[in-house]
C-alpha cells in the first residue's frame, strides 16, 4: 500500500500544451523570431521554462533569451489557464486518493509561481502535501531535489511512494530518487519513450494508478 503519490503537473494532471506554446510564440514573435506549430512543444517542454527558450530559439544569444524569458512569463502569468484544462479522469483519481487517505503531492520544472496559481485554479478543493516548482536554488529534474524536498515536507518511507509522470525526464526523476516510478500514456511524450527510460509501470487510465497505490508487492 502506497501512503504517497507525487506527480508531475504538465503533461500528467494538466494538459498545458496549448498555453506553453502561446506563450513561448508570444515571445519570440515580440522578438522578431519565427514561431512554432503547438504540436512541436511536446518535445520541448519538460526540463523549466528556460530549457524550453533555449530549444525554441537555440541560436538566441544568452541576453535575447533572457528577454524571451521575461516575454514568456510575462505572458503566461496572465494566459497560463486559456486552454489548460486536466486529463479525463484526474479529479476523480485526486479525490479518491485523499478519501482513502493517501497524500499527494506536485513536483514540477515550471516556476513555483505558475505551480501555484494553476494548481489553484484546475484544484482548489484538493488538500496536496506539497506544491514544488522549479526555484532557483534548487536543480530541474532529472536531478532529484525536487523529490527529497517535497519527502522532507511530507515524510514517507520510500517504498510507499508512487511518482507519476509522462516522460523520461519523470521516470530518471523517480530512479534517481529511489522511488517506485509510473509513466503516463496521456501525456506529452509516446509510451516507447516511457519504456526507453526503465518505467517501473505504464498506465493507460487514472484508475489504474489506484490499483497501483493498493498493491502489495
Amino acid at each position: 500500500m502506497k501512503k504517497l503519490v507525487i506527480f508531475d503537473l504538465d503533461g500528467t494532471l494538466l494538459n498545458t500544451i496549448a498555453d506553453l506554446g502561446n506563450a513561448c510564440n508570444y515571445a519570440l514573435r515580440t522578438m522578431g523570431f519565427s514561431e512554432h506549430a503547438l504540436s512541436t512543444y511536446n518535445y520541448m517542454v519538460g526540463n523549466g521554462v528556460r530549457k524550453l527558450i533555449e530549444r525554441a530559439e537555440p541560436d538566441a544569444d544568452p541576453s535575447v533569451t533572457e528577454e524571451l524569458l521575461k516575454l514568456f512569463r510575462e505572458y503566461y502569468d496572465v494566459h497560463c489557464t486559456d486552454l489548460t484544462a486536466p486529463y479525463n479522469g484526474i479529479h476523480e483519481l485526486l479525490h479518491e486518493l485523499r478519501k482513502r487517505d493517501v497524500k499527494v503531492a506536485v513536483t514540477s520544472n515550471k516556476y513555483q509561481a505558475a505551480v501555484e496559481k494553476i494548481i489553484g485554479h484546475y484544484f482548489p478543493d484538493i488538500d496536496f502535501a506539497a506544491l514544488l516548482g522549479q526555484v532557483e536554488d534548487r536543480p530541474v529534474k532529472p536531478d532529484p531535489s525536487i523529490v527529497f524536498a517535497a519527502l522532507n515536507e511530507s515524510p514517507t518511507p520510500k517504498a510507499e511512494v508512487l511518482y507519476v509522470g509522462d516522460s523520461a525526464v519523470d521516470m530518471e526523476t523517480a530512479r534517481r530518487a529511489c522511488v517506485e516510478s509510473v509513466g503516463v500514456t496521456w501525456g506529452f511524450r509516446p509510451v516507447s519513450e516511457l519504456r526507453a527510460a526503465y518505467a517501473d509501470h505504464i498506465v493507460y487510465t487514472p484508475e489504474e494508478i489506484l490499483k497501483l497505490v493498493e498493491s502489495q508487492e
